[in-house]
């Protein structure tokens, strides 16, 4: 598909910003710019918001059952264009084509998911202690929700936030990220060429704090979602509190990897060194820590490195690349400086560590090997491609070490043990852990961290509680 220049969608129809003012989209493979960007402006969401009200007002009555269907032919219309889409999504983030193929694939499982539970949003009768009266408990959706979504995934961070409020009656304004904006907007094309009525989807683009601070603080929105870094998130959360609006919050992690002394190396090497290098590392559930007991720590780096340098990092739209280029030339910088800093205080590189090339925003995968408590790797968020190990003699030394930081979205540990995947699950603190297997977040199961890694959940049935309310009813019947 040809990049074409990405609109805004307002009120059913795609428009450029009133103004007129656009801003430039990069290919980062290449750093070529590929298109201009519709930038929204206070008249625009003027208009979004006051669409989005009628949109709900419409959507809302409309029946369960019809949604769902609605729901269910978006994600055939989404299937159907996954190899258009995915070429966009490519262009515009850097990530291989097949990664682009699977985002899409797991967003029709997502929409999927969403259209059946559309149908089960229950309420319930509870027995009346007078039997003159019933007792009701009505499930009533939110309201326009604002949903704020990063660039590392697009499509997919958008179709959790926009299943869950759809399938409960909600409309949504999307604010969509300005440097991947061309694949979101054809997965919002799918929802309303499927026959989502006018106003329920609307999509801007601009400048994420002007569109955050006035949206969040608008009466028409009554609940906000976001996905990105816990500094953000902290802010707006605190806006939202200020005017008693809804929260879900998808923020940064520093997931943790156990690789226990009865772990099947081969294994672990293969699933969080796929998990590790997808996306080029830029995933907030991307494991950063490798803590590996002591006893088999040169053989798994040994492992590690050789699954590392069989990646072929170049353009993602070429055949045989499994990494492509980080998204900016900031995550170029950021690499560069978790290098400096790790070598610096003790760690040695064990293969990459360096930028490749001049042109686009390739960095080589790499590994770092003794890497000291204090780095600032080992403490920062790093949304790279970089594995960083560091050794353990006791399991309780790995769990200390995994909690030692406020993120707490997800983890990973790979044990033949049953006590000691027992152990982990009871003591590590985060809102999702995958043992000996790979990071697969299938739609029916939560998705959400704790501590500073957010709150609330994008998946399984809990993401639609917090798109309804509930009310109490009495009635009198005698």
């Amino acid at each position: 598909m040809t990049y074409a220049n990405p609109q805004l969608f307002i009120n059913g129809q795609w428009c450029d910003a009133a103004d007129g003012k656009t801003i430039p989209v990069f290919n980062p493979a290449t750093g070529l710019e590929i298109g201009r960007l519709a930038h929204a402006s206070v008249a625009d969401l003027d208009r979004a918001l006051e669409a989005a009200q009628k949109g709900f007002d419409v959507w809302r009555n409309t029946p369960a059952v019809e949604r769902s269907k609605i729901l269910r032919k978006a994600a055939n219309i989404l299937r159907e264009r996954t190899d258009a889409i995915a070429s966009l999504m490519t262009q515009e983030n850097g990530k291989p084509l097949a990664e682009a193929k699977g985002e899409i694939g797991m967003a029709v499982e997502v929409t999927e998911w969403f259209s059946e539970e559309s149908r089960r949003v229950y309420g319930r009768i509870v027995p009346s202690r007078n039997l003159a009266n019933q007792q009701q408990v009505l499930k009533e959706p939110v309201g326009p929700v604002a949903a704020f979504t990063p660039w590392n995934f697009p499509i997919n961070q958008i179709v959790r936030k926009m299943g869950a409020a759809l399938a409960t009656g909600c409309s949504i304004i999307v604010k969509a990220p300005e440097e991947t904006p061309a694949s979101p907007a054809e997965l919002i094309r799918a929802f309303a060429d499927a026959g989502v009525p006018a106003g329920v989807i609307g999509l801007v683009y601009g400048n994420p704090a002007e569109i955050s601070s006035y949206l969040i603080a608008h009466p028409i929105i009554r609940k906000i979602t976001f996905t990105g870094s816990t500094p953000v998130g902290k802010q707006l959360a605190a806006l939202a509190g200020q005017h008693m609006k809804r929260a879900t919050m998808e923020l940064g992690g520093h997931a943790p990897v156990i690789v226990a002394e009865d772990a099947d190396v081969e294994l672990a090497v293969k699933a969080a060194g796929a998990a590790k290098f997808r996306n080029a590392g830029q995933v907030c559930i991307s494991p950063t820590r490798f803590l590996v007991h002591e006893s088999i720590r040169n053989q798994f780096a040994e492992a590690l490195v050789r699954y590392t340098e069989s990646l072929k990092v170049g353009n993602g739209l070429e055949n045989g690349i499994t990494m492509g280029p980080l998204a900016n030339t900031r995550r170029l910088a950021a690499m560069a400086g978790f290098m400096e800093d790790a070598v610096a205080k003790g760690a040695k590189v064990a293969t990459g560590g360096e930028r490749i090339g001049t042109v686009g925003n390739f960095f080589a995968p790499t590994v770092l090997t003794d890497v000291p408590r204090d780095a600032r790797i080992f403490n920062e968020e790093p949304f790279g491609p970089v594995a960083s190990i560091q050794s353990f003699n006791t399991l309780e030394e790995a769990i200390a070490e995994s909690n030692r930081l406020p993120f707490g979205l997800a983890s990973y540990a790979y044990t033949r043990s049953l006590k000691n995947a027992h152990l982990i699950a009871q003591k590590i603190e985060v809102g999702m852990l995958w043992i000996n297997q790979p990071a697969v977040a299938w739609p029916e199961m939560p998705f959400g961290g704790v501590k500073d890694s957010g709150y609330g959940s994008e998946g399984g049935t809990e993401a639609l509680e917090a798109y309804i309310n509930t009310k109490s009813v009495a009635i009198f019947c005698g």
